[in-house]
């Protein structure tokens, strides 16, 4: 019980890691691909109801990250389960998140406070590209620091060879001279 809770809260670390190179990465994917979107604004602007502000960005990185740890959390009580390398499965969980998600772009103008100010998603394929490349991004690194922070016993580092006998004294093969004999 106690290594799944520690597996569960290393996977939220890596997932609040990978959402945070997502954010960090946002204002050279919005030159790339021309659309001014960012994750971080949009959820604080729930919040705040405004675009722009230091609060706004404030606000909605913290949900960002919160929404990374928590989609690392569950992926790492998942991960077991998959039986593909790390990356790959990350990058597949990312993917399944984006495909899923994306038809509610559609929605945003019916329901989000700052709709107005906020670019027109549905319908925009760099927009959908520009997602596609953060989910990309997200996933691998998901997979890939999860997997290193809870490798699987085959990949656990080996324990020491014991070197000792049954009288508990050492194997004699081990024993070192004092001149190297």
């Amino acid at each position: 019980m106690a290594s799944d809770r520690t597996r569960v809260l290393r996977g939220a670390l890596a997932g609040a890691a990978a959402a945070g190179v997502w954010a960090a990465q946002q204002p050279l994917d919005k030159l790339v691909f021309g659309v001014d979107y960012d994750d971080a604004e949009f959820l604080g602007a729930i919040v705040t109801g405004e675009r722009g502000t230091v609060e706004t960005f404030a606000i909605g990185t913290a949900m960002h990250l919160a929404n990374g740890a928590l989609f690392g959390a569950v992926y790492a009580a998942v991960a077991p389960s998959v039986p593909l390398p790390g990356p790959v499965r990350g990058l597949a969980a990312g993917m399944a998140e984006h495909l899923a998600t994306w038809p509610g772009t559609r929605w945003i103008g019916a329901w989000h406070p700052a709709a107005a100010e906020l670019p027109q998603l549905w319908g925009d394929r760099r927009a959908f590209a520009q997602a596609t490349w953060r989910h990309v991004l997200f996933g691998v690194l998901l997979g890939e620091v999860e997997r290193r922070l809870n490798p699987p016993a085959s990949e656990a580092a080996p324990a020491d060879e014991d070197h000792s006998s049954s009288n508990g004294h050492g194997n004699v093969e081990h024993m070192v001279t004092a001149h190297g004999l």
